[in-house]
């Protein structure tokens, strides 16, 4: 069974944090349809290395738009606004989503009232810095600053660091993934549309659970603590013969587990019996346990906590993780019709009825404005001439 198979997804999208989401909706098999300006469009698709030597196909805007196609519109002309509406009931169009300004929706025709007007059942998604009242310019790692995440991350008493992928984007999508899934049961009870607006600013926010309890509740202080764990000890990254291991005991059963092994027999000692205790001592704790594990490989050490279910993992590079049997088996994978390029994609967080009809397939990002024909011929009846002359004034 398709479930998504005949909903109609058009996005006013640029950079990561809709394009990821409605990249999530193409592996779902609904139509996903990126909207953008014929002459600006998505500076995303400029970014990174050109590996298709064209433009606005580089590497980086390759990572997340597989499995959409592509139109071009100009929205701030009256002529352009009516062609976007007339897509809006002749597609017709099941969720709307944006990620422009508020201060353009009005402009653009493309806010929740006009769209409602238009198609009563429209879901309509405004993804936004700050909210619906703020034009206050975003990207993700401004986020990060402001949210507290780089404040949570680093060294104790070095710089804040940035995250290593673009939480507040990709956290943002998947908030939004969940609310357009609600939106779509509410609407097949119903018959009703909504309007969902979504802030990356409160998204962020909302991963802060244990920070914000404990500093408003507690008054206690949280910040950057590097690879240690604010509340478990031994948690961290300890350097092997051959690379680094993080090892996380989680429990005082662990604890005793682990010391019960040949290598870590010197730390069976009454004052580290339990958490707190281990807690109060970590920073001798860790250089003891520094000391034994550089004396063993990676695969030695996982062999040995392993078998006694103490979590630990080899700190991988990413041909690492691509490489593990885990995820190598779920990569998605995409291939250009034109240059016979073939990508590879990450894996999905679930692999969907349609993933696996297609055997994990998606057709290839698409070229800027490449879907211009067949869309506005086939939904809008525009015939070759009158393309050509929408072309020439700069509509499409």
């Amino acid at each position: 069974m398709n479930l998504f198979k005949d909903l109609n997804v058009l996005s006013l999208e640029q950079a990561t944090v809709l394009p990821y989401l409605t990249y999530r909706l193409a592996q779902d098999g609904m139509n996903v349809i990126r909207l953008e300006h014929p002459v600006h469009g998505d500076p995303n698709r400029m970014i990174g290395d050109n590996v298709l030597g064209e433009e606005r196909m580089n590497a980086y805007f390759l990572c997340i738009n597989a499995g959409k196609r592509a139109l071009s519109l100009n929205m701030a002309e009256a002529e352009g606004r009516k062609m976007f509406h007339d897509l809006i009931t002749k597609l017709p169009v099941d969720i709307f989503a944006t990620n422009q300004l508020p201060r353009n929706y009005a402009k653009l025709g493309i806010d929740y009232d006009t769209l409602k007007r238009l198609k009563p059942d429209i879901i309509w998604l405004g993804v936004t810095g700050f909210g619906p009242d703020s034009d206050e310019a975003a990207y993700d790692p401004i986020l990060q600053a402001r949210s507290g995440l780089m404040e949570l991350t680093g060294e104790p008493g070095g710089d804040p660091q940035v995250l290593g992928i673009p939480l507040p984007d990709m956290g943002t999508s998947e908030h939004a993934y969940g609310l357009l899934m609600k939106a779509l049961y509410r609407r097949q009870v119903s018959g009703e549309g909504s309007c969902i607006q979504v802030s990356m600013f409160e998204s962020s926010v909302s991963w802060l659970t244990v920070p914000i309890t404990l500093n408003a509740s507690f008054n206690k202080p949280i910040s950057r603590r590097g690879n240690t764990h604010e509340f478990f000890c031994p948690v961290s990254v300890y350097p092997t013969r051959n690379g680094f291991v993080y090892l996380a005991v989680g429990n005082d059963r662990q604890w005793k587990s682990m010391v019960g092994l040949a290598p870590f027999r010197s730390l069976d000692q009454p004052h580290y019996e339990k958490n707190a205790g281990r807690i109060a001592d970590v920073k001798k704790l860790n250089g003891a346990i520094n000391a034994i594990t550089r004396e063993h490989t990676s695969e030695e050490l996982i062999e040995l906590l392993r078998a006694i279910t103490v979590p630990v993992s080899k700190i991988k590079t990413v041909p690492d993780v691509i490489a593990d049997p885990l995820v190598k088996r779920r990569l998605l994978w995409s291939q250009d019709p034109v240059s016979g390029a073939r990508i590879t994609l990450a894996p999905p967080p679930n692999m969907t009825p349609f993933l696996e009809r297609s055997k994990r397939e998606l057709s290839f990002p698409p070229r800027f404005g490449q879907h211009n024909q067949e869309i506005y011929s086939g939904v809008l009846g525009c015939r070759p001439d009158e393309l050509s002359q929408l072309k020439a004034k700069g509509l499409i």
